[in-house]
């Protein structure tokens, strides 16, 4: 069995997390997620990086140092953001400050208004993930997925978190918004889930 610590205390991403395990075949037998709380770590490093790939491994490098990590456990991070084009790249690596800054916290409203009047031909944008994997010898990993999409004019659908209301799924053919696809779609063609599909084809090699 693998052992992973999630270097995360964000309860969306735990839950994403088991079910791409899940989805890829690997069962509570073969793979056991730690949540930090669990484990009495209540660490939340700051995210100074300029890459997503150098925030995941602030986040793993900490959580990987902590005390009470055991030995035999692999650490777990991801940073992720959501670029959009017509935005030059924001929010981007301040994504989840961009909810946090948003009236009442609400960050598709507000990247709702930031584009109003921006045509539908212009509303390109993408989710970014990198995933930060550290084995038990202390080598470390880099996992990058890409979800490409638009930015539609409303939310839509009722699943997912952050900005999945509102992004328009280009590898999808009925053109749902994320939070509207079944978490076992979105998983197969997201960015944590294309991330973390790279990393299990690598687990054997770690």
């Amino acid at each position: 069995m693998l052992t992973f610590l999630i270097a995360s205390n964000n309860a969306h991403k735990h839950q994403e997390l088991r079910e791409i395990f899940t989805l890829h075949g690997l069962s509570s037998a073969d793979v056991k997620l730690i949540v930090p709380r669990e484990v009495g770590i209540t660490i939340d490093p700051e995210e100074n990086a300029d890459t997503y790939a150098g925030n995941a491994l602030i986040k793993a490098r900490a959580f990987a140092n902590e005390p009470n990590r055991q030995p035999d456990w692999l650490v777990l991070a991801d940073d992720s953001g959501l670029e959009v084009d017509a935005l030059k790249g924001r929010p981007g690596l301040l994504s989840a400050r961009y909810h946090k800054a948003a009236p009442n916290g609400d960050g598709c409203t507000e990247l709702l208004r930031e584009l109003m009047g921006v045509p539908p031909a212009h509303r390109q944008a993408r989710f970014r993930a990198v995933l930060a994997l550290i084995d038990t010898t202390g080598q470390e990993y880099l996992f990058e997925g890409v979800c490409e999409g638009s930015i539609g004019d409303r939310q839509r659908g009722t699943g997912g978190f952050g900005f999945d209301p509102v992004f328009a799924v280009d590898a999808d053919p009925a053109d749902r918004h994320m939070a509207e696809l079944p978490s076992a779609e979105k998983h197969r063609i997201s960015h944590r889930g294309l991330a973390m599909t790279h990393l299990i084809k690598n687990l054997g090699a770690t």
